[in-house]
């Protein structure tokens, strides 16, 4: 009765350790087999113990307890997701022999007389750099998925595509006017480029700073626009076909918005213009190149028809726009390279590039702060 009343003190102290109650519970029944272990040895023995021997045992049972929580915790810690930190039963066996394995000396013992579980981890956390992982582990596993998915995904993105992670936006942006330059001269290089014909450096280059300028930079907040909106999907593909726009205020009329069909004042009008173009080569289609639409609208789907219009053609108006700085240089007889490389440092000395750019990041932001649906 008394090895009892021993065991249940060392099950007491490690309820008070900062472990789990899984791991507490795990740890109380790992512990009564073992002190039944103990217990049966010791009964072949003589009843006439001396307390010296009593006291030794008891320190040697709260040492063992210690070292299991702390190998529980460095199993946890060493789980590859939070979904697996609770140790297998067949790897806590191997723990327990490790365990069992280890020699408790009479120093070991006094060294935590006086000390608690908690104490003992806390200094443990002190003394050694892997305890103080071990502990931000255990203190995280409550929120796993939001500090593993941002290093992972950093990770795959240096490991697959390092130019993308180490690059600066502007530098994704001038690459993308001097594509555009270079297609303004030779009109198959987009083509070229996207079907995958070019191979070398600063074609793949180019090719990156393009998907970075999509999928990055235009396409989720153009989604964003949409999934926050009313209109109508006949609606988003005209202004999606049509690279031009002009919205004016006409008199103010109570009728359904034709671009969320909602009963609105419509008090702008929405002309749509322009040639389709290819979103990617930006070959233009001349079908029916002179058609337009009008459309009546309200005050809120006027505003975010110039947002969303902005951001979705900014790529088409850019590439017009380095096409007129070609065409007004006029150099004839120089190579494609020499003409590229002279017209794209001129712009960039005379901060057009800079503007641009610039015009860029505030339909990005216009489109960030745009309000919601009413």
């Amino acid at each position: 009765g008394r090895r009892k009343r021993l065991s249940t003190s060392v099950i007491c102290d490690s309820d008070e350790s900062e472990g789990s109650d899984i791991l507490v519970r795990k740890v109380s029944a790992k512990r009564r087999c073992i002190v039944d272990d103990d217990e049966r040895s010791e009964k072949q023995q003589p009843d006439k113990t001396c307390p010296t021997e009593n006291a030794s045992t008891t320190r040697k049972q709260k040492m063992f307890a210690k070292l299991k929580e702390l190998v529980r915790q460095s199993a946890a810690r060493r789980s590859c997701s939070s979904a697996n930190c609770e140790v297998s039963n067949s790897e806590e066996s191997v723990e327990e022999d490790q365990l069992c394995q280890l020699p408790f000396t009479p120093s070991e013992g006094s060294e935590t007389d006086n000390g608690s579980i908690k104490d003992f981890i806390v200094e443990e956390e002190e003394d050694n750099d892997d305890d103080i992982d071990n502990t931000e582990h255990v203190k995280s596993e409550n929120q796993p998925h939001q500090k593993k998915l941002i290093p992972s995904n950093s990770e795959l993105l240096a490991q697959y595509i390092p130019q993308l992670s180490r690059c600066d936006h502007y530098v994704h942006f001038k690459r993308i006017v001097k594509a555009f330059l270079i297609n303004a001269i030779d009109d198959s290089f987009l083509s070229s480029l996207f079907d995958g014909t070019r191979q070398k450096k600063y074609a793949q280059d180019m090719l990156l700073s393009f998907h970075y300028l999509d999928d990055r930079f235009v396409q989720p907040r153009l989604e964003n626009l949409i999934c926050r909106s009313r209109w109508k999907d006949r609606y988003k593909e005209r202004v999606d076909c049509y690279p031009n726009v002009h919205i004016s205020l006409i008199n103010a009329k109570n009728m359904s918005c034709q671009a969320c069909e909602l009963k609105r004042w419509c008090k702008f009008s929405v002309l749509l213009s322009g040639r389709l173009y290819n979103s990617k080569t930006l070959e233009v289609d001349d079908f029916m190149s002179d058609d337009k639409q009008v459309l009546k609208v309200g005050t809120v789907c006027a505003n975010r028809t110039r947002v969303y219009h902005n951001l979705k053609h900014f790529k088409y108006k850019l590439y017009m726009d380095c096409c007129s700085v070609v065409e007004l240089d006029g150099v004839e007889d120089e190579a494609v390279k020499d003409t590229v490389e002279r017209l794209f440092s001129h712009l960039e000395e005379s901060g057009w590039i800079q503007k641009r750019y610039n015009d860029l990041e505030g339909y990005m932001e216009d489109a960030d702060n745009f309000q919601e649906e009413k």
